[in-house]
């Protein structure tokens, strides 16, 4: 019985991704156009991007899914992207079991599988978007100047964190932090410039648990 249920949650899911995949694709239809214009412009993308992070519920989820499945660079079909969040790129990676919260910006990134990408958190492309010129004016953006950050597998990026450079797997970015340099695999940062807080560790039996210098990456949430 357990295993006809589990299959039958498996088809209405196949069935929702499929339809959703369907509804958007006049929509990525028009951002292929404009790519395939090659001026490198990305205002139907972004466009389509606001109108779709408006959407409410579970069917604005799927249709948000599936509209950057067909315009992203990869994006796959067991993700989660909540209300209000957006991607700002076309050039742009989600690996399985990714969750970006409500409200997150995406610029140019690769979120490795199973990272946690929390609400109004910013994952710019790069620190290096803008240069001042000879005038001393600040340069506007230039295509040419993105980099694709990398937040690598279930690392965990806190509430209003702002990254600009790469994140090790399984490191946890406190609310609040501003990262401009790379992150290693497996520490706690926070703050602002991001400052190391701890190493983490998975968490342990209680019995048999010895003293450790390590903070149990659970205790992180």
């Amino acid at each position: 019985m357990a295993g006809s249920f589990c299959h039958l949650r498996s088809w209405l899911k196949s069935a929702v991704n499929g339809v959703a995949l369907l509804l958007v694709t006049p929509f990525a239809l028009t951002c292929w156009l404009e790519a395939r214009a090659g001026l490198g412009h990305e205002g139907v993308f972004a466009f389509w991007s606001h109108v779709f992070s408006l959407l409410p519920g579970p069917p604005g989820m799927a249709l948000r899914r599936a509209y950057y499945r067909l315009t992203l660079d990869r994006c796959s079909a067991h993700c989660f992207i909540g209300f209000g969040a957006l991607f700002s790129h076309r050039q742009a990676v989600v690996e399985d079991g990714v969750y970006v919260g409500p409200y997150a910006l995406i610029g140019s990134a690769r979120l490795r599988k199973g990272c946690l990408i929390g609400s109004r958190a910013s994952l710019l492309s790069g620190g290096e978007l803008h240069e001042l010129d000879a005038d001393g004016q600040w340069t506007p953006f230039d295509p040419s100047r993105l980099r694709q950050i990398e937040i690598g597998e279930q690392a965990w990026m806190g509430e209003g964190c702002i990254v600009m450079a790469d994140i090790g797997g399984g490191s946890a970015i406190a609310a609040g932090t501003v990262v401009s340099t790379p992150v290693p695999a497996g520490v706690a940062v926070a703050g602002n410039p991001a400052r190391f807080v701890r190493r983490l560790s998975p968490p342990e039996p209680a019995e048999g648990r010895e003293e450790s210098d390590e903070i149990p990456a659970s205790s992180l949430h």
